[in-house]
């Protein structure tokens, strides 16, 4: 008799777990902020194989998306939230790992060329892709992102910051803009925990 319960419980322990995380899903159980929103197209320059490269939103649909705006010469948060991102990844088995993307979009395209945006993202872990544009494009970018960045000028040899937004943004396997990390919840264990409820 035991065994006859045992038989017809486990369909059903199983049946809840999979209700249990499809309802965390529709109830917003989330670490970062619910957004819910489609994911506005860009196109930006990337660097691939020794060459400059279009690269699309579009091109990592059905993968989990997160990615951050900053730029290469920034002294503390980017490095940090890519740092974060990084550490992300190393909580995830490989078939996750292999169905989220990572993308750094520097707003610093007077500095920042394709080729060392790539080189910058990569440094902080193999699959990362850096990307930049134009200043029309990164304005265009930015807008459909909420995101701010300006030029600050420090009066000295040292050249100028960047002040921008530094949230990381999550776009889904079906191209919605599902979360938003602002920096007080960009810690690897919350970023990893929403990743395996989403893949």
């Amino acid at each position: 008799m035991r065994l006859l319960w045992l038989v017809l419980a486990i369909p059903l322990i199983l049946l809840f777990s999979c209700e249990s995380r499809e309802e965390a899903k529709k109830e917003g159980k989330f670490n970062g902020i619910v957004y819910d929103k489609p994911a506005k197209e860009f196109c930006l320059t990337g660097w691939s194989e020794g060459k400059e490269k279009k690269v699309c939103l579009s091109d990592f649909r059905g993968k989990v998306v997160l990615m951050f705006f900053g730029y290469t010469h920034c002294p503390d948060v980017c490095p940090r939230a890519l740092e974060v991102m990084a550490r992300t990844m190393k909580l995830l088995g490989e078939e996750e790992r292999n169905k989220v993307q990572v993308i750094f979009i520097s707003v610093d395209p007077d500095r920042d060329t394709p080729e060392k945006a790539q080189k910058y993202a990569q440094y902080f872990y193999p699959t990362f892709i850096g990307l930049t544009g134009s200043l029309e494009e990164l304005k265009k970018v930015a807008k459909d992102y909420m995101v701010f960045f300006q030029k600050v000028d420090q009066g000295s040899e040292g050249g100028y910051l960047v002040d921008h937004t530094a949230y990381v943004y999550l776009v889904d396997p079906e191209g919605i803009l599902k979360l938003i990390y602002p920096s007080q919840r960009q810690k690897p264990e919350l970023i990893a925990d929403d990743l395996k409820k989403l893949l």
